[in-house]
């Protein structure tokens, strides 16, 4: 649980510490006040990333060049955490309990966020690395090792498409051998967390729109899972991989799909079934995580209830995973009060500034 955020030069937001300590918090206010900044300065304390931007400078206050957040992070009754990110001229330092932190994996799993917001309709009608990318952050949630395993993969991929690239055919047996394990590991990664995720997602997702047998189906690039084979497979597709001066075939280009009853499920879909395969995946996600670890989660949620009809939105917040806390955003007109319970915090948001009310 979050007990306290403190911020400095942090985009819209005032020069101020908030005290986050209770199961609940909801921030209502208007659109542009500063409710998503609130839950980004959140994700970055988690993931030393911005779920909103890659560009350092777009974070700082205007006119100035600097931020610094930090927040108390209560993990158990016995054990708590302090993480602070400070980021100057582009640079950032980022400390967790005092200690400076040089490999994010080193870091992420200190507090588990799941983060619901407008971007991860991607997830299901964006181009497919986003859904990969969606797995392999599921498998990193409980699994910072498996970082380490999509680097290497990421560095033999670019060695290869080098070598392809300047025609150094000589060299593909070596960097194949090295490439295929790799590869081979992170195709049974993900595999196995597609097999345990639809035992979560495709009763949840009946549940909330009625629709069953929805799925997400998990293809490959290679075909097999057999070194020999794999390497075969390589061998026979360079000359297309010399025409094409990459290399075409590999987990870089697996395919994730939502199926319905062995049909692709989006092409037939609407918007709300898409925006609610999305939903139901990041509440999959959870699930996930706390079978996995048996810790819960904390439960970042940007506006995303506003697109369900009101039916859609009762089941999907009745099927809410348990969580650690819950931090939610909500325009003023949300009946933001049905969703509160005893202890719920709330903060009236407004140009950057957070009133409790």
């Amino acid at each position: 649980m979050f007990l306290s955020l403190s911020l400095y030069n942090f985009r819209n937001l005032e020069n101020q510490t908030l005290d986050l300590s209770a199961p609940e918090v909801f921030l209502v206010g208007q659109n542009g006040q500063g409710k998503t900044n609130l839950l980004e300065a959140l994700y970055l304390a988690s993931y030393g990333n911005s779920f909103k931007t890659r560009n350092e400078a777009e974070i700082y206050k205007k006119s100035t060049s600097e931020y610094s957040l930090r927040v108390l992070f209560k993990e158990n009754e016995e054990r708590s955490h302090r993480i602070s990110i400070i980021s100057k001229d582009k640079k950032k330092i980022i400390e967790k309990n005092l200690k400076k932190i040089h490999d994010r994996k080193d870091f992420i799993s200190t507090i588990p966020c799941i983060l619901f917001c407008h971007g991860d309709l991607d997830f299901a009608i964006g181009a497919p690395e986003r859904r990969r990318f969606f797995i392999d952050q599921s498998l990193s949630l409980y699994d910072p090792s498996y970082i380490d395993t999509l680097r290497t993969f990421t560095k033999l991929l670019k060695s290869r498409n080098l070598i392809i690239k300047e025609k150094k055919s000589n060299l593909l047996d070596v960097i194949d051998t090295q490439l295929v394990p790799i590869g081979l590991q992170i195709m049974e990664k993900r595999n196995n967390l597609v097999t345990a995720f639809n035992r979560i997602f495709s009763p949840l997702y009946e549940n909330i729109s009625g629709i069953d047998s929805v799925l997400l189906d998990y293809s490959p690039s290679w075909k097999s899972y057999s070194f020999d084979e794999v390497l075969v497979s390589l061998i026979e597709k360079r000359q297309l991989d010399f025409t094409m001066n990459t290399s075409m075939s590999g987990p870089h280009r697996d395919k994730i799909r939502f199926i319905c009853k062995k049909k692709p499920f989006i092409p037939t879909a609407s918007t709300g079934q898409q925006r609610l395969l999305s939903l139901v995946l990041r509440t999959a996600q959870a699930h996930f995580y706390t079978e996995t670890t048996e810790r819960l989660p904390v439960l970042l949620m940007d506006d995303v209830l506003l697109e369900l009809d009101p039916e859609k939105r009762k089941k999907f917040t009745e099927l809410l995973p348990q969580y650690d806390q819950l931090i939610c955003t909500f325009l003023p007109g949300e009946p933001y009060q049905n969703y509160m319970r005893e202890k719920t915090r709330i903060y009236i948001v407004s140009d950057g500034a957070f009133r409790a009310e």
